[in-house]
């Protein structure tokens, strides 16, 4: 599957036409909060896979914005809300920025859809100044409740998830690129439902309160297990 116009309408992004309040709105503005809180304001920002804008410009009130995406026709539907932001096409895997161009790099649900995930941390960590933060999410194979979905796990549904990788492999090539891992954390149990015959509306209140009440805060308290993604907050050396 390509990242085309198709791939938009067909999975997260079908969201956006929630208007406010959706799980995809509540995503944007937790990683947002992130940015915020630890990134230096006015710094050059970069948001790698920025898709439709709505993360890159929620962010132009506090930094100096870009976004890099393969897709060029994601980068002109991101005008309407990321108006100051400069566009580029281009790769994780060769991010079209000099060496410490940037105070915070965002990658988001990209790393996973990679032919070579390792070149672009590397890249990550080459592009990122001294000091400079990254935000990276990606599905979390380490994840408590993963095996209760098994092949229905949520990051085996989306065919472009061609590098899934263990935590500990993602926070060795963090590490490997220059940079130190400060925080790693979980996404919450969203994934429901997760055990037969409970209907998912309860589930996901169960399961899904935790996290939701980390978005909902911006306070970051899930450990790495507890949750289908993991984040991690890691800062050039």
């Amino acid at each position: 599957m390509s990242f085309d116009e198709n791939y938009f309408s067909t999975h997260t992004y079908a969201d956006v036409s929630f208007a406010k309040y959706g799980q995809y709105w509540w995503s944007n503005r937790f990683y947002a909060i992130l940015a915020r809180r630890y990134g230096k304001r006015g710094t050059r920002l970069l948001e790698i896979g920025s898709g439709l804008g709505h993360l890159v410009g929620q962010l132009e009130d506090t930094f100096e914005t870009y976004a890099a995406d393969v897709n060029h026709w994601a980068l002109m539907q991101s005008k309407p809300v990321a108006s100051r932001t400069e566009l580029n096409v281009g790769s994780a895997e060769a991010i079209p920025f000099a060496d410490g161009t940037f105070g915070v790099v965002i990658i988001k649900h990209v790393v996973e859809h990679l032919r070579d995930p390792e070149r672009a941390i590397a890249e990550l960590g080459r592009v990122l100044a001294p000091g400079g933060i990254l935000i990276l999410a990606t599905p979390n194979l380490d994840s408590l409740l993963k095996p209760l979905k098994g092949d229905g796990w949520i990051g085996y549904q989306d065919p472009t998830h061609i590098a899934l990788k263990p935590p500990a492999e993602w926070l060795s090539l963090i590490d490997r690129a220059g940079m130190r891992v400060r925080r790693v954390f979980a996404d919450g149990f969203w994934d429901v439902p997760y055990v037969p015959l409970v209907p998912a509306i309860l589930q996901k209140l169960f399961f899904g309160s935790l996290g939701g009440l980390q978005a909902i805060s911006g306070f970051v308290f899930l450990p790495m297990r507890w949750g289908e993604s993991i984040m991690v907050i890691a800062e050039k050396q």
